[in-house]
């Protein structure tokens, strides 16, 4: 039997209970799971917002460990192999597969259960680790990839500005893309102290306070004083909140491009003549394909060590529950890791 944190009902904690150890099926792999962040997604399941998982979940995602068995079938991989879990697989031989987009495979499957002592994944979603990256570090490429992803899809030129709202992990993440991109200068927008301060620690060129929320009918209210010394050419959405798309459009310059990295799951709205007034690009990007994921495991082996300033917590599996609670109502914590064996 093994240790796992259980996801019952919306307003109930987790619970650490024993499962049934997992078995390898033909064609999977079973990890010892080393490193799991609780991810803002796993967050928003637990509250009920979009899709409320079944009874019995266990969460996690953001996985690093060591193949302890193989299943039938396995071959290119070895036992005591290191590995990132990609949590995303899709069927293997479709267009989008082929092309490493699993993401937009139409029988795309997704890997959880990471908040578990083991867990049986997919090989084609396994990256072998070099012996150099640190298992907390391999848990950190599933972030790194979400915010690459976007960063990516914003076209980033060298010597544009960029500004970022909100200083969560994705927000982060995106802060560490974007200088490898060639951005000159990149702000960022965060109310926490503590997540303010990793900012800063990561290189960024200035942390600010957001503007008073926008009242009345105008949109024209939108695009006031604003607390950052210039407007980007690129802007990250990174809280997920109804009300700061439109926000975070003010950020922005003329022609300007704004992203939506926070996975608002709440209806939303924008406010098109506001909008048209900069002619804004908008973009939505989601997840990230499988050489963005590698890139971020290569960042990682290059020596990169600015996204561990965002891991605040490590906690063991009987600690999980209190974390998580933690995470949904203090926003001074960041990236908090399960370490099951801890």
């Amino acid at each position: 039997m093994m240790r796992a944190a259980i996801f019952d009902k919306v307003g109930s904690p987790l619970r650490v209970e024993d499962l049934p150890d997992p078995v390898a099926g033909e064609g999977q792999v079973v990890v010892k799971v080393s490193r799991c962040g609780i991810c803002g997604s796993d967050l928003h399941l637990a509250e009920g917002h979009g899709y409320v998982p079944p009874g019995g979940t266990v969460f996690g995602h953001e996985i690093s460990g060591e193949i302890v068995e193989l299943g039938k079938g396995v071959e290119g991989f070895r036992l005591g192999d290191r590995i990132a879990v990609m949590p995303i697989f899709g069927c293997g031989t479709c267009h989008a597969c082929v092309q490493g987009r699993p993401a937009h495979c139409a029988g795309m499957q997704f890997t959880s259960g990471g908040y578990s002592e083991y867990v049986a994944v997919d090989p084609s979603s396994a990256i072998v680790l070099p012996r150099v990256i640190s298992m907390e570090d391999g848990a950190l490429a599933e972030p790194l990839a979400v915010s690459l992803h976007g960063v990516v899809a914003a076209r980033i030129e060298p010597g544009d500005v960029v500004t970022i709202v909100g200083a969560g992990p994705i927000g982060l993440a995106a802060l560490f893309w974007a200088f490898r991109m060639g951005a000159a200068r990149v702000y960022v927008v965060d109310r926490i102290a503590e997540r303010k301060a990793i900012a800063t620690a990561m290189g960024a060129t200035g942390v600010f306070e957001p503007a008073a929320p926008p009242t009345g009918e105008s949109f024209a209210r939108y695009f006031g004083e604003l607390p950052v010394p210039e407007l980007a050419d690129v802007v990250f959405e990174c809280v997920g909140r109804p009300g700061l798309l439109m926000q975070s459009a003010a950020y922005a310059r003329q022609g300007g491009k704004l992203v939506s990295l926070g996975y608002c799951f709440a209806d939303d709205s924008v406010i098109p003549a506001g909008l048209g007034m900069r002619e804004l690009q908008l973009f939505f990007p989601q997840l990230y394909t499988r050489r963005e994921f590698e890139l971020a495991v290569n960042a990682l082996d290059g020596g990169a060590t600015d996204p561990r300033h965002m891991i605040t917590r490590v906690v063991g599996l009987d600690e999980v529950p209190k974390a998580f609670e933690a995470l949904q109502t203090n926003p001074r914590e960041c990236k908090i890791m399960i370490a099951p064996a801890v």
